[in-house]
């Protein structure tokens, strides 16, 4: 017979007297646990609020520096944006000159009689803009003559050598490469030795 038949064919009595018992040792059993329980207690809640107040602290550490890198990340997207705008305005400044001085030669070729002193005009115009450009790192490439690079030339046409050390060599320049820095902004449209 199992547990469970057994209580229920218990009579009353009997039953009056294992509740008793049962009843007795729980009251046993908390009396212990409410003396070790308000020292456990007071630890335990000492411990919880040390806890909660450690990860608040924490909590709102983590979320003033989450605030502060959204901020230093706007930030510095809208300085970006600025340069990118105004970045180019100081060598646009710096071209004016060549401008002025482009305008003053056309109005003085439609009158100017000397055409070498027209030429030599448009030389110092020319050797200014070039000066400037060397200035900002703009550098033409030196084509001819050197061994077909594709990442500095574009070749437009191929022609039979007229020298056998010529073969996979620039021969002439159609179109002038440059460099700003060290890096390619424009290839050299060269013509390359077959």
């Amino acid at each position: 017979m199992n547990t469970k038949e057994h209580k229920e064919n218990m009579d009353f009595t009997e039953k009056d007297e294992l509740l008793n018992g049962e009843e007795a040792t729980n009251v046993q059993g908390m009396a212990e646990n409410t003396s070790e329980e308000p020292g456990a207690d007071d630890n335990l809640s000492h411990e919880e609020e040390s806890f909660q107040k450690k990860y608040d602290e924490l909590n709102n550490s983590h979320l003033r520096l989450m605030a502060e890198f959204d901020n230093y990340r706007k930030r510095t997207l809208r300085e970006k944006a600025d340069l990118i705008k105004t970045g180019g305005e100081s060598a646009l400044t710096n071209l004016l000159p060549v401008l002025d001085d482009f305008e003053r030669a056309l109005q003085n070729i439609q009158a100017a009689e000397d055409i070498d002193a027209v030429k030599e005009g448009i030389e110092l115009i020319y050797n200014k803009f070039s000066a400037y450009l060397t200035q900002q790192g703009v550098k033409p490439i030196e084509a001819s003559g050197q061994p077909f690079d594709t990442g500095m030339f574009e070749a437009v046409a191929v022609v039979p050598a007229p020298e056998s050390d010529l073969k996979g060599k620039v021969i002439d320049t159609l179109q002038t490469g440059y460099t700003l820095y060290g890096k390619v902004i424009r290839h050299a449209k060269v013509v390359v030795g077959e």
